[in-house]
């Protein structure tokens, strides 16, 4: 079912497919062409998009894996349909998780490395930027041997200005040290339970996040456990430590405060970031370098926030992910599994 709605000078048409878990939210910016031009192709488009999404799923989608099958601890009562937004670049933005889950990018078995990485878009805690810090990166990193894993996980703010993908459950909100947090904590132990499954080496599998996803990734660097022996969930048995952490112009900087017990880290970001990513790297980069835990620490020059990973940049935006997959070879990190 579709409908359409204006929102100041943008013009919203919502798909709610038949899976109750996901409601297609597509966003076109106003332009002088008379709205009901714009209503008809925008809904032949819906009209495309609604079959598609009945279909059965394309055979080389990546598989997508709930964190917790029968629902994530905390949701209970949350039934609301994510709603994703798809931008002129075809990238996507999603909204109002309560379904958290991975998205798995294995790769070839002649060029696996054992190593794995669970990716962390951000998003400012109310959107996760999925394909441009999630799925592009991803993609990338299983082209070079690397398992990666793209955690959607719940949201515990509210869209600015009340926009129309804000949820419509009611009960207490979501917050990052519970919930998100929790979310990372279940991916970590899930990908290591079936670490067998995915041919990848558990003690090499580390953690990278963008933006609120690095706030994350700092979280379980700092907050992590040996996993849960009596468990009655066997993933509940699975360590949490990660093996490395990525931290891509990671929020809440400031509570970057590593021990000598802390993964090695990879910092990054713009030189024109705003002050307290740009400026206060270089003291997180020199707080690991005192704790005595391997760090590298990388600058962009003329760069700015969210970046991420997009196939149209030809500057040093398109260039890190070299430099971090170098780091995790200097590492020994990437050498096959026995």
């Amino acid at each position: 079912m579709a409908s359409a709605k204006t929102y100041g000078n943008t013009l919203q048409f919502v798909l709610e497919t038949r899976n109750p878990k996901l409601q297609t939210v597509l966003i076109h910016p106003a332009t002088p062409m008379k709205i009901p031009t714009l209503l008809f192709a925008s809904l032949s488009l819906l009209t495309l998009t609604a079959r598609a999404a009945d279909a059965p799923p394309v055979a080389d989608a990546p598989p997508v894996v709930l964190l917790w099958p029968n629902g994530a601890p905390g949701s209970e009562g949350k039934t609301s349909p994510e709603r994703v937004v798809t931008d002129r670049n075809n990238e996507r933005t999603i909204f109002n998780v309560n379904f958290p889950s991975l998205t798995v990018f294995l790769p070839a078995k002649d060029k696996a490395t054992g190593c794995g990485v669970i990716v962390m878009p951000g998003g400012g805690h109310y959107q996760l930027s999925f394909d441009s810090e999630g799925c592009n990166v991803a993609q990338w990193l299983a082209d070079h041997g690397i398992s990666a894993f793209v955690l959607k996980y719940r949201l515990a703010r509210q869209p600015p200005g009340g926009a129309a993908t804000a949820t419509t459950d009611s009960g207490p909100p979501y917050t990052v040290d519970k919930d998100e947090y929790n979310d990372v904590v279940r991916a970590m132990r899930l990908v290591r339970s079936r670490a067998t499954e995915w041919e990848l080496d558990p003690a090499r599998l580390g953690v990278m996040g963008f933006s609120a996803g690095g706030e994350l990734c700092n979280m379980i660097s700092l907050r992590n456990d040996q996993g849960q022996p009596d468990a009655t969930d066997p993933i509940d048995r699975q360590g949490t430590k990660p093996a490395f952490q990525g931290l891509f112009y990671p929020g809440n900087s400031k509570a970057i405060q590593p021990t000598k017990d802390s993964p090695p880290a990879f910092l990054l970001c713009g030189a024109n970031d705003r002050p307290d990513i740009s400026e206060n790297l270089p003291n997180v980069y020199l707080l690991f370098k005192k704790a005595g835990v391997p760090v590298d620490l990388h600058i962009l020059a003329g760069v700015s926030h969210g970046f991420g990973l997009r196939t149209y940049y030809k500057d040093a935006r398109s260039e890190w992910p070299q430099i971090f997959y170098g780091w995790l070879r200097d590492r020994k990190l990437l050498a096959p599994k026995p």
